[in-house]
This record gives structure tokens, sequence and C-alpha cells, in this order.
């Protein structure tokens, strides 16, 4: 039953191309999937809401089904998947920083999503220094294109 609730949750929050409404502020809701324990995750949802996004929070003891689904590969895979509803749907993949998002927002390209893989020291969420540096990768959804640079956290 759970598994059944959870892919009916997902395959209405990953919709790509979908309007959407719900719009908090200037910034726009959220959906984040972490798995109930994750410390790190908690705080990158936090700070997204404190940013002054809408946040919603799907606790998911296994994130397969999302990652799948969100077109995450296992390249790109990190703690938690996010969905950021712009009026198009984009995947936020691990500890992206605030700064990637508001990028996406106002450039809107046609990608799947953003993903910072792993768990960088440093980023959203595992310590939040702005000198870290990772990149964030832009990725299509599509197996056979390769990630790109989106975002290069702690260059000035």
């Amino acid at each position: 039953m759970k598994r059944i609730l959870s892919s009916a949750l997902l395959a209405s929050a990953i919709g790509l191309n979908a309007t959407g409404t719900g719009h908090a502020q200037d910034g726009m809701t959220i959906t984040v999937y972490k798995t109930p324990w994750c410390g790190c995750c908690h705080v990158w949802t936090e700070a997204v809401q404190k940013a002054g996004y809408t946040v919603k929070v799907h606790d998911i003891e296994d994130l397969t089904q999302v990652k799948k689904q969100a077109g995450v590969s296992a390249e790109l895979e990190a703690c938690h998947t996010a969905v950021l509803d712009t009026g198009r749907k984009y995947v936020l993949e691990g500890h992206v920083p605030i700064e990637a998002v508001e990028k996406l927002m106002s450039e809107r390209p046609e990608i799947r999503g953003i993903a910072t893989p792993g768990m960088p020291s440093g980023s959203l969420g595992m310590g939040n220094d702005p000198n870290a540096r990772y990149d964030v990768l832009a990725f299509t959804g599509n197996a056979a294109d390769r990630p790109t640079v989106f975002y290069e956290a702690g260059k000035r």
C-alpha cells in the first residue's frame, strides 16, 4: 500500500511540462522526497523554506522509484530528490545551492533538472560553506546525454 501511494504521489509531482500553481512570494513550490532519518536533507529543506519557497516533504524509506521516475542516473544520485514547480517541473537532486535554483528559475533551460551528486562537504545541508567548491550538473533525463556543468559553487 505504501509503495502504491508513493508511486501515485511521485507520478503527479514529477510529471514534466505540466502547469502548476502554488507559488510562494516570487518563489515556487518545492516537493522534497527524502528518507525520514536523514538529517542533512532536513537541513537542506529548512534552508530552502527559509529562502522563501513553499516546501512539501514526503518521507519515503526507499527512494529508488523516485529517482528512476525523475530520470536521475546513478552518477547523479544524492540523498534526496526534489521537484521545483515553476509552471514547468524541474528535478533538484541532492544538496543543490539556492543560487543554482535561482539561476534555474531565471534561465528556465530545456533540461530535466540539476544535481549536486553525492554529498559534497560544504554544500547546503552539509555545512553550508560559501567557499566550498563543487559542481551542480544539468541533466536531460536521457541516458545518452552527458550531464553538463550548470553552476560552479564557491567560484566568485
